[in-house]
């Protein structure tokens, strides 16, 4: 039975209908961790309901503190990740976990399992983990990084950790995407530190040397201090935040530094939010989302009109012919879908 009007919730214009609202969007946002799982696959497999998906869970977002764990491969980032896991826990707050893993050659899905991530915490219904392959995409994360956290955010997790497959010094984007980012380092990278310092150690908001018994880890975290040192004083007018970036050393396998590491994201999210950069940086992001989708939209409509069969796609074949040049091309491509000065023209 349709509700009357007076009892359903306002439309935005141009919206679909919500009367019968997909059943599982109702399920995870009730606590269906099923529907969850099944959500991000949806999100995963770039089906076509996504949109109308993330428009549903819009007003459940924005509420989840969001923290970046990465660093190179074998750092350790997964046993940080399960040992900050627990340590949350432990102060009655909800967890969910985005592990991105390299692409499987087989199945086209993670190398390593949610399964085999992390089982200390399998039983626990304040705990969803999730792994992803990043599919061939760059930076760290997989393409449906974004999207998953919003549903994890949206289902009611306090804090949602992304750790980032191993990277190098430019494949940050989890830095767009976490409020805290986390890099994580280990006595190995010493020899390595300079060719990192525009990269990873830029990103960082609190700094890692994990597996510190090793050899090299007092060396390399007297190396941090003093590189952390020289960036501070070279960037205090251009940062946004008056934060000294923290450098610590931990044993996570030994769950050693641990609580130290989440006594100092406390500290940089209490900066943030007393501040008010964390909103600043919210809706920086959002804007950046916004922008990446019309990008997107308006490629796929180019591409539609190139394909059609008309006036564009000839366009383009006098293009490949060398009967026209691109730029001249490009002028009447915009003028036919009515984009830019071309369009007045």
């Amino acid at each position: 039975m349709t509700p009357p009007a007076a009892s359903r919730p306002p439309q935005a214009e141009g919206r679909p209908d919500d009367a019968q609202p997909d059943p599982l969007v109702d399920r995870m946002l009730a606590g269906d961790r099923r529907a969850l799982g099944r959500l991000i696959t949806r999100v995963e497999n770039r089906e076509p309901g996504v949109p109308d998906l993330m428009r549903r869970i819009h007003a459940r977002t924005g509420r989840a503190y969001t923290v970046g764990i990465t660093g190179p491969p074998g750092a350790g980032k997964s046993t940080l990740v399960d040992r900050l896991t627990a340590a949350i826990r432990k102060t009655g707050a909800t967890v969910g976990v985005v592990a991105v893993d390299p692409t499987s050659p087989f199945t086209g899905g993670a190398v390593l399992g949610d399964r085999i991530r992390m089982q200390a915490h399998t039983l626990d219904a304040g705990v969803f983990i999730r792994s992803m392959a990043t599919r061939g995409s760059l930076g760290g994360l997989a393409r449906a990084t974004a999207e998953t956290q919003k549903l994890l955010d949206a289902a009611g997790f306090d804090w949602v950790l992304v750790e980032t497959v191993g990277v190098g010094q430019t494949e940050l984007d989890v830095v767009k995407l976490a409020d805290t980012t986390v890099v994580v380092l280990v006595p190995e990278s010493g020899d390595g530190i300079q060719t990192m310092k525009a990269g990873l150690l830029e990103a960082a908001d609190i700094l890692v040397v994990n597996k510190a018994d090793r050899e090299g880890a007092s060396r390399l975290l007297t190396e941090l201090k003093y590189m952390v040192h020289l960036h501070r004083e070279g960037q205090q007018a251009s940062r946004d935040l008056d934060w000294e970036v923290p450098i610590l050393s931990a044993e996570a396998v030994h769950d050693v530094g641990v609580a130290e590491l989440l006594e100092s994201i406390g500290r940089h999210r209490a900066a943030l939010e007393s501040s008010g950069v964390l909103e600043r940086r919210r809706q920086t992001r959002r804007t950046r989302e916004l922008r990446a989708l019309i990008v997107t939209e308006l490629r796929q409509e180019v591409d539609r009109a190139l394909a059609d069969g008309g006036a564009l796609e000839r366009v383009l074949t006098d293009v490949e012919a060398g009967r026209i040049d691109p730029h001249t091309a490009i002028r009447t491509i915009a003028k036919r879908l009515r984009l830019g000065p071309a369009a007045t023209d």
